[in-house]
């Protein structure tokens, strides 16, 4: 009888161990990672190193009407969802034909119907674009927007190196593509 009591006491205060311990589930908008050269994650070798990094997130279509609809036309949008995307150079650059100097820095976009407005601002950290200052913008471009003949279901962002120093970096969501030049 005392071995059942002394069982059943083990047993509750595991039960209650692990029912503190409970996770949230999975976001609906995953964070991702794209580098610049885009295959440095998976065949890095020793001493590689990455020249951009972007930290965003992936909300997914799901039906809804993306551009003018989600993300507003001529509106500030975070790229994406959740936090504002970080975009990390490891070395000066040219991006989008604007030299940038090594370091973090948020990203966003206006989008237009035939052109968006790529922003980079020194704020970092916070949640959407609900706090973006305009005063903190290092640098503004314009690129054209490209219709795509399939949908792209999840929000992505994805550098392709051209080689000789140059790249493009393509984001692209439902059926609407930009791609951004970038000289390193």
């Amino acid at each position: 009888m005392k071995h059942l009591i002394l069982i059943l006491l083990i047993s509750c205060s595991f039960s209650t161990l692990v029912h503190s311990q409970d996770f949230t589930s999975l976001d609906k908008s995953p964070l991702d990672v794209a580098y610049l050269p885009d295959n440095f994650a998976h065949d890095r070798k020793d001493g590689d190193k990455a020249i951009v990094k972007v930290y965003y997130s992936r909300p997914a279509k799901s039906g809804r009407e993306v551009f003018g609809k989600m993300a507003e036309y001529g509106k500030v949008w975070r790229l994406g969802a959740n936090e504002a995307v970080e975009f990390k150079a490891y070395q000066d650059m040219t991006l989008g034909g604007k030299k940038i100097k090594a370091g973090a820095y948020s990203m966003f976009a206006i989008p237009g119907e035939g052109e968006w407005t790529i922003i980079l601002n020194s704020d970092l950290d916070y949640w959407g674009a609900y706090s973006y200052n305009e005063k903190n913008d290092v640098v503004r471009f314009t690129v054209p927007t490209k219709s795509l003949p399939e949908v792209v279901e999840a929000f992505s962002i994805r550098f392709e190196d051209l080689g000789n120093n140059t790249a493009v970096m393509r984001i692209a969501w439902d059926q609407t593509m930009v791609e951004i030049p970038v000289k390193y």
